[in-house]
């Protein structure tokens, strides 16, 4: 059972990875050196940041760099939110009587305005800050307050995490919701990987504070439902969610207990992208058997529509995906899309689903 949990801060339980991107650009355009994109920059930086700086500005001294990040990051401090499902989290830790502790490479006065501002901090009784390597860290704050292993769990969303947590030889559950991508967190191998805190705190209130317990319900596979949405001028719906590895796909989701499938497309749409479909059409139905694009092992029947939206739509996403495009098949094409996502593509282009738009 678990009594004590040690969260990262930055992609865990605030969004910051906007804001420290924003200020490495700024030491690399001092440095002279081109800037990254967002995705490079995801799939670049790492921890300790050291060797994250040796690659790219090695030929400037690191408390230079330092000083230049810190002077940027101030002007971009008010882009730093607290993430979606975190102050549940903290708020369910409190309830069941968790001890909580912190183990960031976050400066101190960068936490300081941070806890301010979320208030996250007065869930967080024992904080270590200004980390620059957690591996080394997380034995000596294990012994300062006396932790058992099998007790404690540190939840992080980087790879340094759940190595770290390896080093503490604790379980280590991985987070979705902020630097590394999922292919990155699987190659690290932790014990649990999670699309957010919201998911992970279903799962310790169902298993009564227990990471892992076996299932007295036989599995089976789950229905879902999922759309390509059309406007007027032809351009179709793309979203990017995490939780397919950051491919791009369409929205979607369960279908509810009595509910009828259309219903459930609508709902869903409704839901994830703030939008009303009609002409509501069915395309086919996929097996996913053990999808390796997925975050977790699963079995779904894809139950794939198109539908169309009217006038000027307005996206608004939930939680669930990180970015939409309206796009042509020919530009949908040219994302990284999950397979589902390609096998319905070819079957609408094909005709296959009478009458679709």
């Amino acid at each position: 059972m678990i009594r004590n949990v040690i969260f990262d801060w930055s992609g865990t339980l605030v969004d910051d990875l906007p804001a420290v991107w924003h200020a490495s650009n700024h030491i690399f355009r001092r440095a002279g050196v081109p800037e990254l994109t967002l995705e490079q920059f995801r799939t670049e930086f790492q921890l300790p940041f050291r060797g994250f700086y040796e690659r790219y500005v090695s030929h400037v001294p690191l408390p230079e760099l330092e000083l230049w990040f810190h002077d940027h990051f101030a002007q971009v401090q008010d882009t730093v939110v607290a993430l979606p499902h975190a102050q549940e989290f903290l708020e369910f830790c409190r309830s069941r009587g968790l001890r909580t502790f912190l183990l960031s490479a976050v400066h101190p006065r960068m936490y300081e305005i941070q806890q301010r501002t979320t208030g996250f901090g007065a869930y967080l009784q024992h904080p270590y800050l200004g980390v620059p390597d957690k591996r080394e860290q997380i034995r000596i704050l294990m012994t300062d307050h006396g932790l058992t292993p099998a007790d404690t769990v540190f939840i992080g969303d980087m790879e340094h995490d759940v190595d770290a947590a390896r080093h503490g030889g604790i379980p280590s559950i991985a987070v979705l919701t902020g630097y590394n991508r999922l292919e990155q967190l699987r190659r690290a191998r932790p014990d649990l990987i999670v699309e957010h805190l919201g998911e992970l705190r279903g799962l310790l209130e169902r298993n009564d504070l227990r990471l892992h317990v076996p299932s007295a319900v036989p599995q089976r596979p789950i229905a879902t439902v999922g759309g390509l949405v059309f406007r007027d001028d032809g351009r179709m719906l793309m979203v990017r969610t995490a939780k397919w590895s950051d491919r791009w796909g369409i929205p979607g989701g369960k279908i509810e207990w009595g509910e009828a499938s259309e219903a459930a497309l609508r709902r869903e749409m409704w839901e994830e992208t703030g939008l009303k479909v009609e002409d509501v059409r069915f395309v086919l139905v996929q097996d996913a058997i053990h999808p390796p694009e997925f975050y977790k092992d699963a079995h779904f029947l894809l139950l794939n529509y198109t539908c169309r939206v009217a006038g000027t739509p307005e996206v608004q996403l939930n939680d669930e995906a990180q970015e939409f495009r309206w796009v042509t098949m020919e530009e949908a094409r040219r994302l990284p899309l999950n397979q589902p996502t390609q096998v319905l593509l070819d079957a609408v282009e094909q005709g296959v689903g009478a009458d679709s738009p």
